[in-house]
C-alpha cells in the first residue's frame, strides 16, 4: 500500500469511529430531543462535536490551518443540516420506529454523512496531490 492511500485508509478509518462515537455514544437526549429545532444550541452542540471529532482525520491529510478550517465548518454545516431535515421528515410524517419509511429516512442520513467523508477526503487528497 502507498503512503497516500495508507493515510486516506487511516484518515477513513478515524472518520468513522468519530461517527460512532458522536452519533451514538456522546449523543445525549438533550441532542437527540432538540436537533430538530432549526437554530436549537443541542444541535449546534451535535454538530460540532462532529467537526471537532473530525480534527484528527483531517489532520492526518493537511497542516494548511485555512483548508483544514473549511472542512471542518463543511462538515459542520452538512452534519446539522442533514440531521434538522431527517428529524423534520421525521416529525411531518409521524415516522416511528416501526415504518419502514423512518428506516429509510434514517439509512439516507446514515449514507449522507458517509459521502460527507469521502467528498472531505477527495478534497483532502486532492489538495495534498496523492
Amino acid at each position: 500500500m502507498s503512503p497516500g492511500v495508507a493515510f486516506l485508509f487511516w484518515s477513513l478509518v478515524l472518520f468513522e469511529v468519530k461517527h460512532f462515537v458522536c452519533d451514538f455514544v456522546l449523543q445525549t437526549a438533550y441532542q437527540y430531543r432538540n436537533k430538530g429545532i432549526y437554530g436549537h444550541p443541542a444541535g449546534f452542540l451535535h454538530a460540532g462535536l462532529h467537526a471537532a471529532g473530525s480534527l484528527p482525520a483531517v489532520l492526518i491529510l493537511t497542516e494548511t490551518s485555512w483548508l483544514a478550517a473549511a472542512v471542518l465548518a463543511a462538515d459542520f454545516v452538512v452534519h446539522y443540516h442533514t440531521d434538522w431535515l431527517k428529524e423534520q421528515i421525521n416529525k411531518r410524517k409521524a415516522l416511528t420506529v416501526k415504518d419502514a419509511r423512518y428506516w429509510w429516512v434514517f439509512g439516507a442520513d446514515q449514507l449522507i454523512h458517509q459521502m460527507t467523508y469521502v467528498i472531505i477526503l477527495a478534497v483532502l487528497a486532492r489538495a495534498a496531490n496523492l
